[in-house]
């Protein structure tokens, strides 16, 4: 049994990012999910003042130690101007000095969504282009279209049969990567 890491790359208290990974994790039986949000993990803005003066922040160590315990991660990011959010990146960037290989040898499936027809491609690209650099393995990605005409609140799940479909493949193709 496999230990995986569920989180939203986002801070928002109404974050549809962590309702994706939340479904996600209700489609895992076979292993030991964890939902976290990061937001309980308090992070200052990054810069090396704060760095050097004050040192790593004791939620920073507590984030690297979940990270670290899970044998694989399931990533939501959300999209600012076709970017990661900013405090998506700040995250990334105490982690990374912390510990550049935060995430080596970490399976990853990666995911977006937006209410946008693009699912917010744009940052899951970068985001698939920048977690290997700390040694992050992105084993599927999914980009969710239109989350509010996608994804039904009553339900909790989604609701269009054709994107049900393939995310259900990338959830058993990710599951199926994990345990060899």
């Amino acid at each position: 049994m496999k230990k995986i890491l569920f989180f939203a790359g986002s801070n928002s208290s109404k974050s549809i990012n962590h309702k994706l990974v939340s479904f996600a994790a209700s489609q895992i039986a076979a292993h030991k999910v964890e939902i976290i949000k990061l937001t309980n993990y308090d992070l200052p803005l990054f810069g090396e003042d704060i760095e050097r003066e004050k040192g790593y922040p004791v939620a920073l160590k507590m984030l690297h130690d979940k990270i670290r315990e899970a044998d694989a991660l399931v990533i939501s990011v959300n999209e600012h101007n076709r970017m990661v959010s900013a405090y998506f990146k700040n995250t990334l960037d105490w982690l990374s000095r912390l510990d550049y290989g935060f995430l080596k040898e970490k399976k990853i499936l990666l995911m977006s969504t937006s209410d946008g027809k693009r699912g917010a491609a744009s940052a899951l690209e970068y985001a698939k282009y920048v977690l290997p650099r700390f040694g992050g393995i992105i084993v599927e990605s999914f980009s969710f279209p239109s989350f509010s005409e996608n994804f039904s609140e009553e339900t909790q799940s989604i609701s269009n049969e054709v994107l049900l479909l393939g995310f259900t493949d990338v959830i058993q193709n990710f599951v199926h990567q994990i345990e060899q």
